[in-house]
């Protein structure tokens, strides 16, 4: 009976696509761009099924709910966060009016209440509370479920969408898988590995806490109105790092620091966060790293000050964070000396 109202449902969304598209005008100053192809939809949709396919599921920006119908079908609980009121008005009298319960179709029965309750011309409450109006950014994420972790989708905003996933990685123990479409150029960069000239500041910040796949590319025909650069679909899922072995802020601090001149070496890049005592303390630290004389110990990491930003791994990356802090600790230490003499 549930999935019989379903199909229903979707039959007239699929034959009505167009007028749909005419009642939530895209906003170009919130980067919207409404996905039209419900066969896109479904298959991005659908990869929130691997490999937490339990886990309630965080929709950003549903717009006219594209996507979100083929989330809402799934057996598990659903919200979704719009900061744009024209298209949460919209979802409240259209997609979720139709009767679909927060938490999916889990329960025939509570799903054939609601639909009684949309014909009779009253939406769902539980509806209505899986929809969340206002701007992810300014979330707190450990209230959305309640605590627990959960899957984060979404056709993000192009204008946004690294913004979000630094979110993501601030709340990494609540979201262990990320899904969802992004500019290709993005999505390209945050897969790419070291040696490549797409790998860069998100390449590092993202791949150090998650594993990136990139699922498939979607072309500029399928939005209204046409973006000017292809999408693509990716999935981010949590990696086994609980911790990096450095102080985090300062990796970042770091990793952006020498990306800021990518084409440069370390030992020139470096130049905008160390002073020149400084850089040649981390120099001679560098260069006077043994190989430990006992078998079992793990050897450094090898790393050189001639080395460009793309060339170094997250290990890489780890290894010049902590010699930076030492030669800042000593710095700071020789200050503090100095002073007390």
């Amino acid at each position: 009976m549930c999935f019989d109202f379903f199909s229903v449902f979707l039959h007239k969304l699929s034959n009505s696509v167009d007028k749909i598209m005419k009642q939530v005008r895209p906003k170009k100053n919130l980067g919207q761009h409404f996905l039209t192809d419900l066969a896109i939809a479904r298959r991005i949709a659908d990869t929130v099924d691997e490999p937490y396919g339990d886990l309630p599921v965080l929709e950003v920006g549903p717009g006219m709910g594209v996507m979100t119908q083929y989330l809402v079908q799934k057996p598990r609980p659903l919200k979704v966060v719009e900061i744009d009121r024209e298209s949460v008005a919209y979802l409240k009298h259209t997609l979720f009016k139709e009767g679909f319960a927060q938490e999916g179709v889990a329960q025939e029965g509570a799903a054939a209440q609601d639909a009684a309750a949309a014909q009779d011309g009253a939406a769902a409450p539980s509806a209505h509370s899986a929809i969340i109006e206002g701007d992810f950014l300014r979330m707190d994420l450990s209230s959305v479920f309640d605590g627990s972790p959960f899957v984060l989708t979404g056709n993000y905003p192009y204008d946004i969408s690294s913004q979000i996933f630094f979110k993501m990685l601030d709340n990494r123990n609540l979201i262990p898988c990320c899904t969802g479409m992004i500019q290709h150029e993005v999505a390209v960069r945050m897969a790419s590995q070291p040696g490549t000239k797409q790998y860069g500041i998100l390449s590092v910040l993202v791949q150090a806490w998650y594993d990136v796949e990139y699922l498939f590319t979607v072309p500029p025909t399928v939005f209204n109105p046409p973006p000017k650069v292809q999408s693509a679909v990716i999935r981010m899922t949590r990696n086994r790092v609980e911790h990096l072995g450095c102080d985090e802020q300062l990796f970042r601090r770091v990793v952006k620091t020498v990306f800021n001149q990518r084409r440069k070496m370390l030992r020139v890049s470096l130049r905008q966060l160390l002073s020149a005592e400084a850089l040649a303390m981390l120099s001679a630290s560098l260069e006077g790293q043994v190989t430990p004389s006992d078998s079992h110990a793990e050897p450094p990491v090898a790393l050189s000050l001639t080395q460009r930003p793309e060339q170094l791994s997250i290990p890489q990356f780890v290894e010049l964070t902590n010699q930076v802090e030492k030669v800042l600790f000593a710095g700071t230490s020789a200050v503090c000396a100095s002073t007390t003499t």
